[in-house]
This record gives C-alpha cells, structure tokens and sequence, in this order.
C-alpha cells in the first residue's frame, strides 16, 4: 500500500521540509495575518512541567509574553495573578503528567478557568 503524503506540518515534524519552504513557512506565521482564525483573544497557552510551567499570552498583553514560573505554589500564585493581570479569561493547558493538578487549581481561585481538553 502507498504511504500517504504528509502535510506541511508533519514534515517539519519530522525535519522533512526544504529550506524554501522552512522560509515561506516561517514568513507566514510571523506575518500580521498567519492565514488563522483567533476563536479567542484573552486565552494563555501553558506548558506544564515537572520543575517550571512555561506561559504564554496574547502580543501586548505584556512586554514580556512568554515567561516561566516555578512549580512551587508561590511561583504558581505568581502566574495565576500574572494572567489575571493581563486579562486572561481561559487558559489551555498541556501536561505529560499529574503537574497541571496545583496549576489548575489556583488558576481556578482567580477566576480563570482552565479550558482542558
């Protein structure tokens, strides 16, 4: 059986993408308009880890956008009041583990409901 071709996206994935078209797709996302829709603008993306969780908010929401914090509960309290403090409404989560258990929960007591899915 044939193998299927692969899109844009797995090839990077996978490091198949040629120099031109790693370029075109580098111009197209850095671009204003990256070709995606915004379903919501007043939700932070966090990568949950072991030793620190990594946040990122909408450009210009902070000078600093992408910031890392701690997996201790003062750090954590930190990034909950952080995101409150640049009017976040929902936040999107990713964890390999049980990390986003604390994470969620004091996110939860400033009133930003984590969306996971």
């Amino acid at each position: 059986m044939a193998e299927r071709k692969k899109n844009a996206f797995q090839r990077l994935k996978k490091g198949q993408l040629n120099r031109k078209e790693r370029r075109d797709l580098e111009r197209r996302l850095n671009t204003e308009d990256p070709g995606l829709e915004i379903v919501n603008r007043n939700v932070a993306g966090i990568d949950v880890g072991n030793e620190s969780h990594y946040v990122a908010v909408p450009p210009g929401r902070d000078p600093q956008p992408v910031q890392e914090f701690g997996s201790w509960t003062a750090d954590l309290e930190r990034m909950a009041d952080w995101l409150k403090t640049c009017g976040i409404e929902t936040v999107v989560m990713q964890s390999t583990g049980v990390y986003f258990a604390l994470s969620s929960a004091l996110i939860g007591r400033v009133q930003v409901p984590p969306a996971l899915r």
